[in-house]
């Protein structure tokens, strides 16, 4: 953390448990409140001071201990200038104190602060997206014990048996809400980080798999879609007209403009699910890092990109070979009016490219449909050839 991060907002309830590991200082639950990081030093310095002359008497190792922590927070929160320190202004009569905000650029020593809250409703501010690098959510699933303290369950029953460790990760039939860990090393640094996996049922489409990816080393983060159902027959092109800023709100599963000449080739982004406005808001990162310089000749088609306000309206398309794609339909189950779909047969060129043509699961030898595609790939290769 840095000086700034303690004006960072802070939600607690009275079931989270408050963690600075830098002190090995935990605060058990107890009241909830709505404060900001300094605000909630402040209190944790104020209660642990109430005592502390009664401490000093008793239990000396005790006191001197609280003391550290005491004195640990307050050089955090540069108290001791705006206590004690006076300083001559030379345009002021007498001695003025040194107010807080002149010392913002004081170095700070950095510190953790980790909220553990059972019931998910405490949080910590983040500064402009969840990617802050300062900033780390991870959910968990609670203990037999947690619920109970919750009153989620009734203690006398009896407890679920629990799953064997190879039954984890082996299999998404069951419950939807289950997530399943996969051992891996991060692609950043290499150190060793889990793959999260969960299963999710899209209404009216199919099963997905959400995976993501948080090295704990390096910070790094990652998170990509992908189908949880078998390969679909056909092809599927989708076409949005988007006319208000309700259509931004839209679930997707990510996609060309044509009004102002954008394709998303396939691979880009890798798969998402998320709103119309979160791919926009993607791409619109992604081309004022990477292409911003080319993208100034060009016009200022680059600046008239942001076509998140929805004032003119625009068309998405997604066309997608493996009918892995979703736009959601605010009417459903009824037909969208802003929305056609068109379902198609794949092409023998889009078979090969996604690895089709070749893809035998029984019958390996003699099968004459694979025959023929090996038949109709080798004229394809032969034409190809440069002719001598």
């Amino acid at each position: 953390m840095s000086r700034d991060d303690l004006d960072r907002q802070l939600v607690k309830s009275e079931t989270c448990s408050v963690t600075i590991p830098e002190f090995e200082l935990t605060i058990p639950p107890n009241r909830g409140s709505l404060t900001i990081v300094e605000g909630l030093l402040r209190d944790v310095m104020t209660d642990l001071s109430l005592d502390q002359p009664l401490r000093r008497i008793e239990n000396e190792a005790t006191y001197n201990k609280i003391e550290t922590i005491i004195n640990g927070i307050k050089e955090i929160l540069a108290d001791e200038e705006d206590e004690e320190g006076e300083e001559e202004d030379k345009n002021t009569v007498g001695p003025v104190k040194v107010s807080r905000s002149s010392k913002k650029d004081v170095p700070m020593k950095p510190f953790t602060v980790i909220l553990d809250d059972p019931t998910g409703n405490s949080f910590i501010e983040f500064v402009g997206s969840m990617a802050d690098p300062k900033w780390n959510l991870r959910t968990y699933r609670r203990t037999r014990q947690q619920n109970i303290d919750l009153s989620l369950i009734n203690p006398d029953e009896e407890p679920e048996p629990e799953r064997r460790d190879e039954e984890i990760g082996g299999g998404f039939e069951g419950q939807n809400e289950e997530i399943y860990i996969f051992p891996g090393s991060c692609s950043s640094c290499g150190h060793p980080s889990d793959t999260l996996v969960k299963k999710v049922n899209i209404p009216y489409f199919k099963d997905i798999l959400i995976m993501s990816v948080n090295c704990d080393k390096c910070g790094y983060r990652d998170n990509e879609v992908k189908s949880g159902s078998a390969i679909s027959a056909q092809g599927k092109k989708i076409t949005l007209k988007v006319t208000d800023r309700e259509d931004l709100s839209r679930d997707i599963l990510k996609a060309p403009i044509p009004e102002i000449d954008l394709v998303l080739q396939a691979g880009t982004l890798g798969g998402r699910f998320t709103t119309l406005e979160g791919i926009l808001n993607q791409v619109y990162e992604e081309l004022s890092v990477k292409v911003f310089n080319d993208a100034k000749t060009d016009d200022g088609a680059f600046g008239k990109f942001l076509v998140k306000s929805a004032e003119n309206p625009f068309t998405v398309i997604l066309d997608d070979p493996l009918a892995d794609s979703y736009v959601q339909n605010l009417y459903a189950p009824d037909p969208d009016p802003e929305m056609t779909i068109e379902v198609y047969d794949r092409t023998w060129e889009q078979n090969e490219e996604l690895g089709l043509n070749d893809m035998q699961v029984e019958g390996y030898e003699g099968d004459p449909m694979m025959e023929a595609n090996k038949e109709q790939k080798g004229a394809i290769e032969k034409k190809d050839e440069p002719s001598s």
